[in-house]
């Protein structure tokens, strides 16, 4: 085994639909992108099942400039994250990187954190400023935003993985996705967690994530080391040791 399939702290509520059935339920042809319909989208999430690393992440790129276009949530966008996070168990998760032999189920918690920071409640309060009725109920990003406790449950088995890389981008994934008010029980053990990642690790953009959840939480946390601030500076980057290039 090589990851912990503890369930401490992990949140309750509806189970994750299985990976195929979302693939085969799932209307892709209907569903907007940012580049057309979503017709194409099932061959590429074949592709996260093949044994090849390269073609894996290959696809999570694709998929990420698809359905995660300049940080926008599109109709795709939701259906396609169930589809990755319920690959997170997956044999094919399990693919060593080339070189670093990091497991590719890294990369898919990181496309999860950056899909769920492109609907966090700054992203998107700030469109909701220029676009009143934007997070109304029925809207695109809103039942995007309604999908985070499912996906949360998802990410939690890997809060505990015996993996750094696994484990930090769980952990930063769950606590963007943990912004969500039914989940609000869950960020004392999360911030747990996030204090990990303020002292251990060397990922900037990731530090950045975990300090903004701890202070949005009313925490007590050092002053921050002095960083240049970068566009989306909250947004995880890549799988956390920046060979994944998200689409921001």
């Amino acid at each position: 085994m090589n990851h912990s399939r503890s369930q401490a702290g992990a949140p309750r509520g509806p189970e994750l639909p299985p990976h195929q059935a979302v693939l085969a339920e799932t209307d892709w042809g209907s569903l907007q992108t940012a580049f057309g319909n979503g017709e194409g989208l099932p061959r590429v999430l074949a592709r996260l099942l093949t044994p090849d690393p390269e073609a894996q992440v290959s696809a999570l790129s694709e998929l990420g400039e698809t359905v995660g276009h300049q940080n926008t949530v599109y109709e795709a966008t939701g259906p396609v994250a169930l589809y990755v996070a319920g690959i997170l168990t997956h044999p094919a998760a399990t693919t060593p990187r080339p070189y670093r032999n990091v497991p590719v189920r890294a990369a898919l918690l990181s496309w999860l954190a950056s899909m769920a920071y492109n609907a966090s409640d700054e992203m998107a309060g700030r469109t909701e400023q220029s676009f009143p009725g934007f997070l109304g109920p029925g809207t695109t990003v809103a039942c995007f935003r309604d999908l985070r406790p499912m996906l949360c449950r998802a990410v939690a088995p890997f809060l505990r993985d015996s993996h750094e890389d696994v484990r930090e981008a769980a952990v930063i994934a769950a606590l963007v996705l943990a912004e969500h008010p039914t989940l609000a029980d869950h960020r004392d053990h999360l911030a747990v967690a996030a204090r990990a990642v303020l002292d251990v690790s060397a990922d900037a953009p990731n530090r950045r994530v975990a300090r903004r959840a701890l202070e949005a939480w009313g925490h007590d946390v050092p002053d921050p080391e002095p960083l240049p601030e970068e566009p989306c500076s909250w947004g995880p980057h890549s799988d956390g040791r920046g060979d994944l290039v998200p689409p921001f």
